[in-house]
């Protein structure tokens, strides 16, 4: 008893409340939606910055221009200091830097933290901070601060926050779904990366004309609020459920007396899985080769398309900021349609190195 009570304990509180699920497909659907929206919030908040570079450094050099003089695509916008000036650029790549050496420290510490605390809470806190840090950088425009160390400062925060979300996310949907139809299952609901940065570019896109902080504070919000929602309904795993699976189907609820025997107050734990140990799992060295190398080009995009497009003239005329975030999600609906094609053709072949080399070489 004591342990179904502090399986009950771990249940989100929102099922708790309403209960009166038993279906595991409906648990199933649950759980995809939630991770998905919740991922997508993370990919929106992290797309902004590179919406609004342009906004902060308007200043380019006409490469083609006979005069090699400095120019401004937009004489009202003047940029924001420090960021507006001739090393702008630079200090921007910098932030970048900064933000993903942390994010990729802090994905090995998620992971970690991951395994031993209850992953509906560790996501929920993962994005209650990325919202607010990210709001923060944003407030620098109404509270007017040109100080580069308070952008290159919260930029780094919510980079640790940042990393709680993908290891939580694909722990929470490997605990619900097994090995069938895993590949196109996983193809769509990746596809929240891209949907999120589409999603990022519009809107902060959008908000640009309103002044480029509310690029930053109205993603913050839509996260928080995405947040309590996960924090209140998102299911863990079929065990805190109290769910048998079995090739996929629902048993039963689940047999306490098929548990080991347990002191009062005890709970079974799984062990976590150590850094080398992970690296010994047959697949894992060779698919995080393939998953860097993909990020390698995938970031760059994310980070400096906007930028880029923004800043290089077509047919003699700049576009403005707006238009050119808008145009650089083009390359997010193909990421889109390449992981719904990929996850298919791996579970038709089954055949997944296959056709992750064949995707990488493309």
């Amino acid at each position: 008893m004591a342990h179904s009570h502090g399986m009950a304990s771990r249940k989100p509180p929102g099922i708790r409340l309403f209960g009166g699920i038993t279906a595991l497909r409906t648990y199933q659907t649950l759980v995809l939606v939630l991770t998905f929206i919740a991922y997508t919030c993370f990919h929106m908040t992290r797309k902004i910055p590179s919406i609004v570079k342009s906004s902060l450094d308007p200043q380019t050099k006409l490469g083609s221009s006979p005069w090699g003089r400095l120019h401004t695509k937009n004489t009202l916008n003047i940029g924001w200091l420090p960021f507006n000036t001739v090393d702008g650029s630079a200090l921007l790549g910098e932030i970048d830097v900064a933000f993903l050496a942390v994010y990729s420290c802090g994905m090995f510490f998620a992971g970690h933290l991951g395994d031993r605390m209850d992953l509906r809470i560790f996501l929920s806190i993962g994005m209650f901070g990325t919202a607010i840090f990210t709001a923060l950088f944003g407030a620098g425009y109404w509270l007017n601060i040109h100080n580069f160390y308070y952008f290159l400062v919260i930029q780094m925060i919510a980079g640790l926050f940042q990393a709680t979300g993908w290891p939580s996310v694909v722990a929470v949907v490997g605990n619900w779904f097994g090995k069938s139809k895993r590949g196109l299952i996983m193809g769509i609901w990746n596809a929240h990366t891209s949907v999120g940065n589409i999603s990022g570019s519009l809107l902060a896109a959008f908000l640009l004309k309103f002044g480029w902080g509310w690029s930053f504070a109205i993603p913050s919000l839509i996260m928080v609020v995405v947040g309590l929602i996960v924090f209140v309904f998102l299911p863990v795993s079929p065990e805190v459920m109290e769910i048998d699976i079995d090739d996929g189907e629902i048993n039963a609820v689940k047999d306490t007396t098929k548990e080991p025997l347990l002191e009062p107050g005890q709970e079974v734990r799984h062990s976590a899985v150590g850094f080398l140990e992970a690296w010994k799992i047959p697949g894992v060295a060779p698919f995080a080769l393939c998953l860097f190398f993909s990020k390698l080009v995938a970031y760059t995009f994310l980070y400096w398309l906007p930028f880029y497009i923004s800043h290089t003239p077509i047919g003699g005329e700049y576009l403005s900021d707006a238009l050119a975030g808008s145009l650089s999600t083009i390359f997010d609906v193909g990421g889109v349609l390449g992981g719904v094609l990929a996850g298919h053709i791996s579970d038709r072949l089954n055949a997944r190195a296959v056709t992750a080399a064949s995707f990488i070489v493309s």
